[in-house]
């Protein structure tokens, strides 16, 4: 993530939690990043280097409508800094952002075999009890794991796989 990215979702954070606001500017960013990514079109507007900031700025105050000010205002500066084709990313930041606010961890879990929803309930209790924050997860089956589980939350990676063992088992045997 490019250091402006983050300076630009900090900024809209700060603001939008000074104003008492930031469940509504949040709602509005997500809705607005769910729309970016459904229209190519827009994002290939925003990220045309040709077409004058001002212009981007028009575009983003019609599809920003008044409803949320703070967000309103956010985007116009967005467009008149230059950066309306990194809004996606800065989406993203901002979204990291409130996780951590509302204590909120994201994990991908990756298992051998489709999981019920009692098992996955019973290893994501056991992660929300050892991070200490409400765990939101993806899940994916990777048969060539044979078993065990893969959890990913952020750069931490903890691999209980069958396979992740025999990987370092292997590469154990190969040092010595």
């Amino acid at each position: 993530m490019a250091v402006a990215q983050r300076i630009y979702a900090e900024a809209l954070f700060g603001a939008a939690k000074d104003a008492g606001r930031l469940e509504q500017v949040h709602e509005a960013f997500t809705d607005f990043a769910a729309a970016m990514a459904e229209s190519p079109e827009l994002r290939a507007v925003l990220r045309n280097p040709q077409l004058e900031s001002s212009a981007k700025s028009a575009i983003l105050a019609d599809l920003a409508g008044d409803d949320e000010p703070v967000f309103t205002h956010f985007l116009q500066v967005v467009a008149e800094k230059g950066r309306a084709g990194e809004l996606e990313d800065i989406a993203k930041e901002f979204e990291r952002l409130m996780a951590r606010e509302e204590r909120r961890l994201t994990v991908e879990l990756t298992t051998a075999r489709e999981l019920t929803d009692s098992e996955a309930e019973a290893i994501l209790k056991q992660i929300e009890e050892a991070a200490g924050r409400k765990v939101e997860a993806t899940r994916s089956v990777d048969p060539d794991l044979v078993g065990g589980i893969v959890l990913q939350a952020g750069t931490l990676r903890v691999d209980a796989s069958v396979r992740g063992r025999l990987e370092r088992l292997r590469h154990e045997l190969v040092k010595t």
